[in-house]
């Protein structure tokens, strides 16, 4: 299990896709919606091409002191007229390598887009999880997150 303190969050590399998406299949949601096959698809790269040239979207991993990424996390800057006009942050795949969940790695993650959003002037972040995703609900309550919300999804 990587230590907190050798962990350093940088924005994410093409190179680091394929581990990217092994995390994000890595739980019972994701297993059924991922491929995880070598070569990846080619439209995980197209994505991670298209996140790179929006300006308001960062994608960032978590690297251990050994070079090894042990974690990802999606921030996007959107502005908006409610709020009064306020930008918020929108937070998405929040992920851990399983091994090394535990060991703040996810805190450190989502401290890291908080200070980001604040940054690019945000007024507020928002968070989505599945509501199957118990312990993940209870980790963004620790964070000061408050369940405030109801997402809906429309796949297509």
């Amino acid at each position: 299990m990587s230590r907190d303190a050798e962990i350093i969050i940088r924005p994410a590399r093409r190179d680091d896709v394929p581990v990217i998406v092994a995390m994000l299949a890595d739980d019972h949601l994701g297993s059924g919606r991922e491929r995880v096959t070598d070569p990846l698809p080619e439209s995980y790269y197209a994505a991670f091409e298209a996140m790179q040239r929006a300006p308001n979207i960062k994608m960032v991993v978590a690297q251990d002191g050994d070079g090894r990424v042990v974690g990802c996390l999606q921030l996007a800057v959107l502005p908006g007229l409610s709020s009064q006009g306020a930008s918020r942050g929108i937070i998405e795949d929040v992920r851990v390598a399983s091994d090394c969940r535990g060991g703040g790695i996810g805190e450190r993650l989502v401290r890291w887009a908080i200070a980001e959003a604040r940054e690019q002037g945000c007024r507020l972040i928002e968070l989505f999880t599945h509501k199957s995703r118990v312990d993940a609900q209870r980790f963004y309550g620790r964070l000061g997150f408050d369940p405030s919300h109801i997402g809906m999804t429309l796949r297509f």
